[in-house]
């Protein structure tokens, strides 16, 4: 079978088409060098099937494969699946900290210890109102003061007791917000679906859906920040994505099942869960500021009875914690005896007692939770970043390698188009001068 004339030419055409094919993949990663969540690209080359060749009349054998030249296979995505499942892991991680570390410093913060705003310091200052009334017992200014120091007091605890079920209140209605039927959750779903469907009918077609697939997995990051994920390749370009702890997928295809019942899902929701549960952090707080309160107001009535000097609301005596007595009806002395001081001097010795030692106990306790979530938090960012590092190693665009990548193409362009040159000048000799003699 004879070689067309021609074949040089169709050769040298697919060398430059398949060069400025890899210049065009190239200039794309260029051009999203710092776009969030995108994946570098790359051009697959393949030589094309040889021509046969049949042996010469003095040759042995049976012929030779002629080369044809190049095409682009595939477009292909860099990734690197197993990173990715860890990064998300980490992922989760990092979402279940910073928003208890959040949460946290925002209680810590409520607290203002130590400081004159302070719960300890407004305490010091009820003790020593009570060792003034001692030294005066019949002062009618003592007593005002005594009982202004105790409302002060009350009050800094009701504001206490408002502000970490703020914090709490915060935490439920950002988990509503977050997973509610216009929520990020919910949004996201259903533009995973809509990209599962997308990416099929791309695939089926012949085409490349890598820029598709980019935003499917940006946005599967993202909720892995919000709660465990776990992805399954269906097979035909779209995915089933599991999240949290539910028991049906969140994605399969283009379906999707939201809302669903979360216990434990792990990260930003997980922590939100815990933080808003009655039975979780905050609440833990709250139950101890009480006990605090309670047993402050337990201490100072029962000395002082009757009247109780402060009351409250049993199961909530922080938050109602007042004081029940006037000035007037303030006591310092079992007796009537002038500058008796009995009760004065017993309540200010309650300073430093098990009331105040609850209380000590509680903004320590607050104050390692709150380190704690800190160190949590640092770990998981450090751990994240470096696997977002080794993400970036594969996936992401490297400019150098890039620039590399357009003088090789560049060249690769120019030498197919040099030969493609070449081969026109011997066709135009072969078809314009073959025959003409003396020319």
């Amino acid at each position: 079978m004879p070689i067309s004339s021609f074949m040089g030419l169709q050769t040298a055409l697919r060398g430059l088409l398949a060069q400025q094919r890899a210049l065009e993949v190239t200039s794309h990663n260029v051009s999203n060098a710092n776009t969030v969540g995108y994946s570098r690209q790359e051009a697959t080359m393949a030589a094309t099937p040889g021509l046969k060749v049949p042996a010469g009349a003095l040759q042995s054998g049976g012929g030779a494969m002629l080369g044809t030249g190049v095409d682009v296979e595939a477009y292909r995505r860099i990734r690197d699946t197993f990173i990715d499942l860890q990064y998300r892991a980490q992922l989760m991680t990092l979402g279940d900290a910073a928003t208890k570390t959040r949460s946290l410093d925002q209680a810590e913060l409520t607290l203002s210890e130590p400081g004159e705003n302070g719960i300890g310091h407004q305490l010091g200052q009820f003790w020593s109102a009570w060792a003034d009334l001692s030294n005066a017992p019949e002062s009618p200014a003592t007593r005002r003061a005594l009982v202004d120091q105790a409302a002060t007091l009350s009050a800094s605890l009701n504001r206490l007791s408002a502000q970490f079920s703020t914090v709490q209140t915060q935490a439920s209605a950002e988990y509503s917000a977050i997973t509610g039927a216009s929520g990020d959750v919910a949004s996201m779903a259903n533009e995973i679906a809509k990209l599962n469907a997308a990416i099929k009918d791309t695939l089926r077609g012949g085409g490349t859906a890598n820029d598709l697939m980019d935003r499917r997995d940006l946005l599967v990051d993202k909720l892995a920040k919000l709660a465990q994920v776990s992805v399954t390749d269906l097979g035909t370009g779209a995915i089933s994505l599991n999240f949290g702890d539910a028991a049906a997928p969140l994605v399969n295809d283009g379906t999707v099942t939201w809302p669903q019942v979360l216990t434990a899902p792990g990260g930003k929701l997980g922590a939100l869960l815990s933080l808003s549960s009655a039975t979780g952090t905050l609440a833990s707080y709250k139950t101890d500021l009480n006990n605090f309160a309670k047993s402050l107001a337990d201490t100072v009535n029962a000395l002082h009875a009757p009247p109780n000097f402060f009351s409250y609301t049993l199961g909530n005596e922080a938050a109602t914690l007042a004081v029940a007595v006037t000035s007037a009806a303030v006591r310092a002395s079992v007796t009537a005896a002038p500058g008796a001081n009995d009760i004065a001097l017993a309540v200010a010795a309650l300073r430093g007692g098990a009331a105040e030692a609850s209380y000590q106990t509680l903004v320590t306790r607050i104050g390692s939770d709150v380190q704690d979530a800190r160190r949590r938090e640092a770990t998981a960012e450090v751990l994240t970043n470096a696997l977002e590092d080794r993400r970036q190693s594969t996936s992401g665009v490297s400019l150098d390698e890039e620039m590399q990548n357009i003088v090789r193409f560049q060249r690769g362009y120019q030498a197919s188009a040099r030969a493609m040159s070449t081969m026109d000048e011997m066709l135009d000799v072969l078809i314009n001068r073959t025959g003409r003699v003396g020319l």
